[in-house]
């Protein structure tokens, strides 16, 4: 296996970890079992759990982007539709590490974890105006899709933890959510003036 496979390979088996529980609750010994390596080979990869963990849960949010940037083209509000069904498909997938990614406080969030999750914020931003065909938002709607990529990511953590509202009503509920927002910040913006 290459350098780079075997890497991959202890992030993947990091992330299955995850899946079932918290990050910092999965040890060296966890993965090395999972990957079914030696402690001294995963320390030739990684300095420590720690690098271990920022990499695996950049993984989660590169899952994210890739997800936002692979969409097809359609009517806005499909096309919208589907990145939050990709977003709820990742979320989901790593639930524990997307958990541990946005949660306050977590003990392994970082300034790279947090502009990584910022870099997947500016990306829906981005997307949701590309269909809406919007070069230059007004500060009134760059507001607006701020407040609701912030809605998008507490229904996620909530609906992760609790799971009290079927999966196939979550991105419609949210896409509605939106268009709620957006309707509201239409009423609000000033005309221009002539």
């Amino acid at each position: 296996m290459s350098p780079q496979a075997r890497r991959d390979d202890l992030i993947r088996a990091a992330l299955d970890l995850f899946g079932s529980r918290a990050p910092e609750l999965v040890t060296v010994d966890d993965i090395v079992g999972r990957a079914e390596v030696s402690r001294p080979l995963f320390y030739r990869y990684f300095s420590s759990l720690r690098e271990l963990q920022v990499e695996a849960l950049r993984t989660v949010t590169v899952g994210l982007i890739d997800g936002l940037a692979g969409l097809e083209e359609g009517p806005p509000e499909a096309r919208l539709r589907a990145a939050v069904r990709g977003l709820i498909d990742v979320a989901d997938h790593y639930r524990a590490g997307y958990i541990a990614l946005l949660r306050s406080g977590s003990v392994i969030a970082t300034s790279e974890t947090d502009a990584a999750i910022d870099e997947v914020r500016n990306r829906a931003v981005a997307l949701i105006l590309d269909a809406l065909a919007v070069e230059d938002p007004s500060p009134l709607l760059s507001l607006t899709l701020r407040c609701w990529t912030a809605v998008v990511e507490g229904a996620l953590l909530s609906w992760l933890q609790e799971r009290t509202v079927p999966r196939e009503h979550l991105d419609t509920w949210l896409v509605d959510q939106l268009t709620a927002m957006l309707d509201a910040t239409a009423a609000h913006e000033v005309a221009p003036k002539p």
